[in-house]
């Protein structure tokens, strides 16, 4: 006889197996359910420490998938080890872990997450090895189709992703930050404050209506800050994931999050803010033919003084699609920015300040996601296309320095360039004094050359004379606790990795830290290797997915700072259909095995006997052909 396991029990230990989970590298194996025939799976995820909401998850999909009769081990392990684990050796059964994109995203970044042509590449290029015709043809109709054409593809791409659940969306977290407000203006609910342009769009504290020097105010003594610091204009930022701190190389899938800092040492042609897309590195670009944009290069350096130049533009578009630059006998594509990169099939320098790029035929929304890569200095990365191994991992695969590179010293033309770093505890960038963002405008500077362009032409006016810092600086703490503390002090300005809901009543009490709380696109997910059996079969994984009590994770794992989805796309302004929309508090495509607030374990198994899979005496689900 099946008991059902209720909701509010399978929660209730979360929090004290979370904070028992914070052992890195440690393997939880359930003992003395080990027979040769029973199903097993393995459940990947990081420790409490570093991520309390993934572990959350994987603990309610370990209990539940435990009560329907399948052994499960849960293995929790660092951020960077779960990644290589899943993204560069493809060994995983199951995992738990977030998207890379915290903005808002266009369709199109569903191409490099679940197009097949990928499915032999490492990194967050299908990840999953979904191989399914019906998706590659939405896909490829997706780019190709505009208007309303492409918006029926869009919304047919989300339902058949959905009912193939490569990968099953659990929420939408809230994007909680703790800040002071003292010292830099333009921390807001509607922008992401730590992306990209959020961190560029702050400004200097004003006081009694004007803008002061933000290094007035507050407490200025931040711990092992350097003197230049304490008397400067610096951004302090406190962060319990130390792998900033270690790594600056934009391409490694394992150390990279989101990539806000390293986004911020490396320019792309172009950014996105919204819906809008503006020339940042290049001038602007314009469609030749069919087939062809042409675009203009700004007068940029590198942050060791070399000049930026369409040969920089066109190296970087190759050496995303082979970091080997053909030195090995396959291709070795770089394990980000796949999606966007394969949109240019080739590049052709016309002069130091002009390159032409090959784009298929697809809209323009699409094709201005291939100008939003990190452009990479030619003879910095040229140096790393030799082939390369990662000390202590056997891949099956070959690899590139310019992939397991840390990018020591990085070179980038970005707003900030490197300045220190003492791995695991903290990292120091600084001011570039050479970016376009801080030339003088001809028209407002009488300083400048009348015969010179305007530096920053394209880019919106609030970006101007950006940064408003001329110093960052990230320490690394042991949990959000004493970085929410660290705020509240005033020893930082504000708090950089993923706050649990338990830090919230902490800025609570304080009067001179504040909560900003903006909806976060980067999605929690349980990501299914459809490689192997039995997770190769979508009926099989469609059940896994109704073993997901996505309401109880959001009202109880996440304390209501998240919103449960069905689709990837719930936070991006295209709209997802009716047939896929979280209604009701319930998963319109694979709705939870709920009772009344409880699993419904007997539901659950008579799903999985329609599949084809059968229990012994025990209740224990045997592996197939058993």
């Amino acid at each position: 006889m099946t008991r059902p396991i209720s909701r509010r029990a399978a929660l209730a230990g979360l929090g004290l197996a979370a904070a028992s989970a914070g052992c890195l590298g440690r393997t939880e194996n359930i003992a003395g359910r080990d027979p040769p025939e029973q199903l097993t799976l393995e459940i990947n995820a990081t420790p409490a420490d570093a991520d309390p909401n993934g572990i959350r998850i994987a603990r309610q999909l370990e209990e539940h998938l435990t009560a329907v009769g399948i052994d499960v081990r849960l293995n929790t392990v660092g951020q960077t080890d779960l990644w290589r684990k899943v993204l560069i050796n493809q060994n995983f059964d199951l995992y738990v872990g977030q998207f890379v994109e915290t903005e808002p995203f266009d369709p199109d970044a569903l191409y490099g997450l679940t197009h097949s042509r990928f499915v032999a590449e490492s990194g967050w290029q299908n990840p999953f090895g979904l191989t399914e015709m019906a998706v590659d043809d939405l896909l490829e109709r997706q780019r190709r189709a505009g208007g309303r054409d492409r918006d029926d593809a869009v919304a047919a791409l989300q339902e058949t992703v959905c009912e193939l659940q490569p990968f099953s969306v659990v929420a939408f977290p809230d994007a909680l930050t703790a800040v002071q407000e003292n010292r830099f203006d333009g921390w807001t609910e509607d922008r992401q404050p730590l992306s990209v342009t959020g961190l560029l769009e702050l400004d200097p504290a004003a006081v009694d209506g004007s803008a002061t020097d933000a290094s007035a105010g507050g407490n200025e003594t931040v711990a092992d800050a350097d003197a230049d610091e304490a008397a400067g204009n610096a951004l302090r930022l406190v962060t319990t994931d130390d792998r900033i701190t270690e790594n600056w190389n934009p391409i490694a899938a394992e150390y990279r999050k989101y990539g806000t800092f390293t986004g911020l040492l490396y320019d792309p042609l172009a950014r996105a803010d919204g819906d809008a897309v503006f020339p940042w590195l290049a001038a602007g670009w314009e469609r030749v033919d069919d087939t062809t944009l042409e675009v203009t290069l700004r007068d940029a350096r590198w942050h060791d003084g070399e000049p930026v130049t369409a040969s920089d533009v066109a190296f970087t578009y190759e050496f995303l699609r082979d970091t080997s630059l053909g030195n090995v006998e396959t291709p070795v594509p770089t394990p980000r920015f796949r999606g966007r990169s394969s949109l240019v099939e080739g590049a052709r320098v016309r002069d130091d300040a002009t390159v032409r790029l090959t784009v298929p035929e697809v809209n323009e929304t699409v094709a201005a996601r291939a100008l939003q890569v990190p452009i990479l200095p030619e003879h910095v990365w040229a140096e790393r296309a030799r082939a390369a191994t990662i000390a202590g991992f056997e891949l099956d695969f070959e690899t590139t320095e310019a992939i397991v590179s840390n990018n020591p010293d990085p070179v980038g033309s970005g707003p900030l360039r490197f300045a220190e770093a003492t791995a695991g505890e903290s990292v120091a960038f600084e001011r570039n004094p050479d970016h376009f963002l801080v030339r003088p405008d001809p028209e407002t500077d009488a300083d400048a050359a009348d015969d010179t362009a305007d530096p920053r032409a394209g880019v919106p006016p609030r970006f101007h004379g950006k940064p408003a810092f001329d110093r960052l600086r990230i320490e690394v703490l042991p949990s959000d606790i004493p970085a929410v503390e660290a705020v509240a002090e005033g020893l930082a300005d504000a708090t950089v990795s993923n706050l649990g809901p338990e830090s919230v009543p902490r800025i609570g009490r304080s009067t001179d830290a504040r909560l900003v709380s903006g909806r976060s696109a980067a999605f929690y997910h349980v990501g299914y290797n459809v490689r192997r059996s039995p997770l190769s079969n979508p009926r099989f994984r469609a059940v896994i997915a109704r073993l997901i009590d996505k309401a109880a994770i959001v009202d109880d794992a996440f304390d209501g700072y998240a919103q449960a989805a069905t689709s990837p796309l719930a936070a991006s302004p295209t709209a997802v259909p009716e047939s896929v929309a979280w209604t009701d508090g319930r998963d319109p495509v694979h709705p939870f095995f709920d009772d009344d607030g409880s699993l419904d374990v007997a539901a659950a198994r008579a799903a999985l006997r329609d599949v084809g899979y059968r229990f012994d005496d025990e209740g224990r689900l045997l592996s197939r052909g058993r």
